[in-house]
């Protein structure tokens, strides 16, 4: 009997499943009319995920066809498992891509090309996809109206907060033509349904399963009266049921996720193989394309748990020698590895488990890459230091790729001892070179410097080498952090001369493309022509990494300079560019960088926008994370909304966890100024006086900035003599020239901070209106107080200029709580789209009800429409 009819009713169909399969339907008509859509099915383990979408595959009979293929449950997933499976029912591009490796990117061309006329796709079992398949899976989602297809892919909802899935999940919630489907548990009546001709107690079935079909099914498959107490025992006692050949084949499945296909049935239990019927008689299996497996996970692990351990080893043993001579095709690593590890065969793991690592890398994924030299690593105690060092040297790299930097730097640590047991001194340095860069993206400058001074000592009375190369190009990049321009040209050139010399190209643009940064910070945007032509020699070169590094450097030189429309033309460009190649570190910190810059020219809604997006994600850099923070509080204090208070806190455990003193000046910098917008006495100059000293110490361009923040508070200090810019304008008093300074950077609201500060009528007038335009609440009552204290005595005191616009005098704010409110948004929806804080929300609904003179919601949006304040759909 199929999964779909034991979940069916006695009159045929699926129960409670309507709109689930309404929704398929539904966007299987929108893809035949061109328009592809993604269909995301959740809900917990066993709850039909499967049985909707073979009712789904059955009710179009031939009208379509339908590739299928699933995730691997194992603890290393093959890279690009379902597309494999999918490979095999397709002639085409697809099997050269998986064959040849070609990795995500050359997956999805593959696949695209084969979705060109309306085709059902499915993807199973996304909670243990591999890296490389999730990346897929968001190219499929961003790209789907384009694709004239439906793809449905099927997960679990229980996932851990850093699971992949959920990012990818998070990433494609707002993309047009994806929908997600959630499948509740049964309800207590279509239980009853399904308990019908069985002698069971309908409602204890129901208390005891929660309405989860597969629960349900198993039990009243059990075949006894007596409902059993788990799932558990439900599968082993229809085991039980069969004979004793029977049983060990079952078990032999149980030990071969996610199938045993049939010519490793013929090796691996050749003696029960002709048992095979009874099982699938009896529903414990069920065949797919000539392959044996469970019905579902839940029952595989079940029976697995019972086999005994000599019987564990010889199953697993003989999988590793049916898998490493396969009858066609290459021998699956992945599965090798697995059999390999549980069958303690530590030559097989070793031979198997690195190689694994490799093509999972090849494929883009990281993860299962990093799973697979840890795998070896459990089986290396005896190997060589130096052989154990390369392993830890690849999965340092497989770690860095999946934004597990904390672990990347151990690994690349453990790496270096066993260099250094080995005697291996440049291998020793080149390592450290690499901890330079690692260190330095987790603001651990004076840890990378100590890497770097540790690596150049050790080759300075050696010979030319490529380690050399390597070790210059760390040492370019630390002057670069320090803003030390020389070091960073001489150290940059020699590491571009011996990466050339021993044929490394990819060096050589790097450290090319540090040189090329500093000179754009030195000598302005006219130094930028260097950058591009870095761009131009990665792109040429085919070093997606690097395209991106020097975009990002592009947009990073543009708003030094002030560039801010140069600066959103790289950041555009950089970002598609991060999207088609799944470069999600990249994007990050290019998020970062657009963030600041959105801040900076007053486009406040944009930036805490662009700040919630950062913060909601889950991967491990730190320095996105902490812009983020400071300039969402930022935003908040400057409006006059709340909530600081715990962005500020996670702000300071990231700065506070670094040595560099960039991230602490920042910080310093966002407090003080949120301290004096929320009018609050806090203690600034201990909260500043560690990041002052240092950045005096190290003539740091954010010297005159806190000092500008600390006067503010009362704390008057002994400045250099040197300083420059529209901060140290200010402290000189000169608000004039550092207003207009400010105003010719683009920066709007620093232009009104700094006319804020005249004595003039004329000038806080000007301060007094911008501060309005950017909604800048705080700073307006400062510069309305500045005037009256001046005896200026028509300072308007009623509604700013965007609230006068409309008849009921609601703020701008207000003005799009109520557009989200007429839209239908609860107020918990509204603080998400708004990225303000529930209380926030509710404050500015209750003042909305009362200048609409309305008791409910409904009352407020007709009377706002009755008002023309909303367009009557």
């Amino acid at each position: 009997m199929s999964t779909a009819a034991r979940t069916a009713s006695p009159a045929g169909h699926l129960l409670e499943r309507e709109d689930a399969l309404a929704a398929l339907h539904g966007a299987y008509a929108e893809a035949r009319a061109g328009t592809g859509r993604l269909i995301l099915l959740g809900g917990e383990a066993g709850i039909g995920k499967t049985a909707v979408v073979r009712t789904f595959n059955a009710a179009l009979e031939s009208r379509s066809r339908v590739l299928e293929g699933a995730c691997d449950p194992l603890f290393a997933p093959r890279p690009l498992a379902p597309f494999a499976d999918i490979a095999a029912q397709t002639n085409g591009s697809l099997r050269e891509a998986v064959e040849a490796a070609a990795g995500a990117h050359g997956v999805f061309e593959a696949i695209r090309d084969e979705l060109v006329s309306p085709t059902v796709l499915i993807l199973e079992d996304l909670h243990w996809a591999d890296e490389a398949t999730l990346d897929v899976l968001r190219m499929l989602g961003r790209r789907i109206g384009a694709i004239p297809s439906v793809v449905v892919g099927s997960y679990r909802e229980e996932l851990e907060k850093a699971h992949p899935l959920r990012v990818v999940l998070g990433e494609l919630a707002t993309v047009t033509g994806v929908e997600r489907i959630h499948l509740d548990p049964l309800t207590a009546g279509a239980v009853a349904v399904l308990a019908g001709g069985f002698d069971v107690d309908a409602s204890e079935l129901y208390r005891t399963t929660g309405g989860n079909p597969l629960y349900v099914r198993e039990i009243l498959d059990s075949g006894g009266a007596a409902i059993p107490e788990t799932i558990r025992a439900a599968v082993l006692t229809r085991i039980a049921t069969l004979g004793r050949e029977a049983q060990a084949l079952v078990e032999a499945v149980s030990l071969a996720p996610p199938q045993l296909e049939g010519w490793l049935l013929e090796r691996v239990c050749s003696e029960v193989v002709d048992r095979v019927d009874e099982c699938l008689d009896a529903g414990v299996l069920t065949s797919t394309g000539g392959s044996v497996s469970f019905r579902h996970e839940i029952a595989r692990m079940a029976v697995e748990e019972t086999v005994s351990p000599a019987r564990r080893l010889d199953v697993h043993r003989k999988m590793v020698d049916a898998l490493a001579a396969p009858p066609s095709g290459r021998p699956d690593l992945a599965r090798l590895a697995h059999h390999a590890e549980a069958a303690m065969d530590r030559e097989a793991v070793l031979r198997y488990a690195p190689a694994a690592a490799r093509e999972a890398s090849a494929a883009g994924a990281f993860r299962e890459a990093a799973a697979q030299y840890a795998r070896a690593l459990r089986f290396a105690a005896s190997e060589s230091p130096l052989e154990r060092a390369e392993l830890l040297e690849g999965q340092a790299d497989a770690y860095y790729l999946t934004d597990d930097q904390l672990a990347a730097i151990d690994s690349l640590q453990e790496a270096i001892a066993f260099r250094r047991q080995a005697c291996d001194e440049p291998g020793d340095a080149r390592l450290l070179g690499r901890l330079v860069r690692h260190l330095a993206c987790r603001g651990l400058l004076i840890e990378a410097e100590e890497a770097g001074a540790q690596a150049a000592a050790m080759l300075e009375s050696r010979p030319k080498s490529h380690e050399l190369a390597e070790v210059s190009n760390a040492m370019a990049l630390i002057c670069a952090y320090r803003d030390d321009a020389d070091g960073a040209f001489a150290w940059g050139a020699k590491a571009v001369e011996l990466a050339t010399l021993f044929d490394d190209p990819a060096t050589a643009i790097d450290a090319a493309i540090t040189v090329a940064t500093v000179k754009t910070f030195r000598d302005g945007l006219e130094a930028s022509s260097e950058l591009e032509h870095t761009l131009a020699l990665a792109r040429r070169h085919g070093r997606p990494d690097l395209v991106a590094r020097a975009l990002d450097d592009l947009a990073l030189g543009a708003m030094a300079n002030d560039a801010h429309e140069i600066a959103a033309r790289w950041l555009e460009v950089g970002l598609a560019h991060c999207d088609e190649h799944e470069l999600d570190l990249w994007r990050l910190a290019m998020l970062s960088l657009r963030v600041r810059s959105e801040l900076d020219q007053g486009l406040w809604t944009d930036a805490a926008a662009t700040a919630a997006t950062i913060i909601a994600e889950t991967r491990d850099s730190p320095e996105p994370g902490l812009q983020a923070r400071l300039v969402l509080a930022l935003v908040r204090a400057r409006r006059g909304d709340p909530d600081t208070g715990p962005l500020l806190v996670d702000a300071t455990a990231i700065a506070r966890a670094a040595t560099d003193p960039g991230w602490g000046a920042a910080l310093a910098c966002a407090v003080a100024e949120v301290a004096w917008l929320e009018r609050r006495a806090d203690d600034i100059r201990e909260a500043t006086d560690a990041a002052f000293s240092e950045a005096v110490d190290t003539s740091s361009w954010r010297t005159a900035e806190l000092g500008y923040w600390r006067r503010r508070h009362g704390v008057v200090d002994a400045l250099p003599a040197d300083l420059q810019g529209p901060w140290a304008l200010q402290l000189s008093g000169d608000w004039r020239s550092a207003a207009a300074t400010w105003q010719a950077k683009g920066r709007p609201y620093e232009t009104a901070i700094a006319l804020s500060e005249a004595d003039e009528e004329p000038a806080l007038r000007q301060a007094l209106d911008l501060a309005r335009e950017l909604g800048a609440r705080p700073l307006a009552a400062i510069v309305s107080r500045r005037l009256r204290e001046l005896g200026v005595r028509d300072v308007p005191r009623g509604p700013r200029p965007s609230t006068r616009e409309n008849a009921a005098q609601l703020t701008a704010r207000e003005l799009e709580v109520l557009a989200l409110v007429a839209d239908g948004l609860r107020n918990a929806d509204i603080a998400k789209r708004l990225f303000l804080s529930r209380k926030t929300v509710d404050h500015h609904v209750s003042s909305m009800l009362r200048k609409l003179d309305a008791k409910t919601r409904g009352e407020a949006v007709a009377s706002a429409r009755r008002l023309g304040m909303l367009e009557d759909p």
